[in-house]
């Protein structure tokens, strides 16, 4: 099973590098942050991707969320679904036989910090409902925190910067107690050059000088499971890069 999540930062200006994506990885889940777009503005084609069961969560400009799933994996159509702390189309969940799939988008804090985290506590409860009901989960996206200093590269580091806080941080491992695994670390626990967001200026994607905010947070039965994961820095114009996981399921 392979999942993938990619903060497009606007879907329509990114529509043909994520159909070039779907065609070269034939990823089992897409998950998608930043679409900026509500379905009436979107081509027929990609409101409906061949092969695929889509739900686009999203409005005008702003924000918004999606996820794709396979239908060569999947044939019946699973259901969708946005829990009640969504807002701004946020997150929206896909329930499979393997695990509940999360897009998720969280705030980034800069305008208002307490619905940040607000956000990222109802998060919280969210991954502790399905760890004590003992189902499989894994949380996908731009969570807008760089978990430790090693997420950040050494000339981005700002101790009082939204995104590093300590009680942010702090909030991320929570989420992480109830029994999820960030699996990107699992792989490569020291590599102190994994980044998923690059500042869109200075040639700082090219330069590799960025912020890890995009992960695959995965319950540790099927974390155990895992194969790899990478991330796609050359993929794309965004300024995040595609993640991309693979399970042995």
């Amino acid at each position: 099973m392979k999942i993938a999540t990619w903060n497009v930062n606007g879907i329509r200006a990114r529509q043909a590098q994520v159909q070039e994506f779907i065609d070269r990885e034939h990823p089992d889940v897409l998950c998608l942050q930043e679409i900026k777009a509500s379905i009436d503005q979107l081509p027929v084609w990609l409101c409906d991707i061949e092969g695929y069961w889509c739900y686009w969560h999203g409005g005008k400009g702003y924000s918004g969320v999606a996820l794709h799933v396979r239908q060569a994996t999947w044939p019946e159509r699973p259901a969708f679904h946005h829990p009640a702390f969504d807002y701004e189309q946020r997150i929206v969940t896909v329930r499979l036989p393997q695990a509940t799939v999360a897009s998720i988008y969280v705030p980034n804090g800069g305008k208002d910090f307490p619905a940040k985290m607000r956000f990222l506590e109802a998060v919280e409860a969210f991954a502790a409902e399905f760890h004590a009901a003992g189902q499989p989960l894994v949380l996908c996206g731009d969570l807008n925190v760089a978990r430790t200093e090693m997420d950040v590269h050494p000339k981005e580091r700002r101790p009082k910067g939204i995104g590093q806080l300590p009680e942010e941080r702090a909030l991320f491992e929570r989420i992480l107690s109830h029994g999820l695994v960030d699996v990107h670390r699992r792989v490569e626990p020291d590599n102190a050059d994994l980044f998923t967001w690059w500042a869109p200026w200075r040639y700082m994607k090219q330069r590799n000088i960025g912020w890890r905010l995009d992960y695959l947070l995965a319950s540790a039965p099927l974390a155990d499971r895992l194969v790899s994961c990478v991330v796609q820095r050359e993929v794309g114009t965004s300024d995040h890069g595609p993640v991309i996981a693979t399970f042995d399921v």
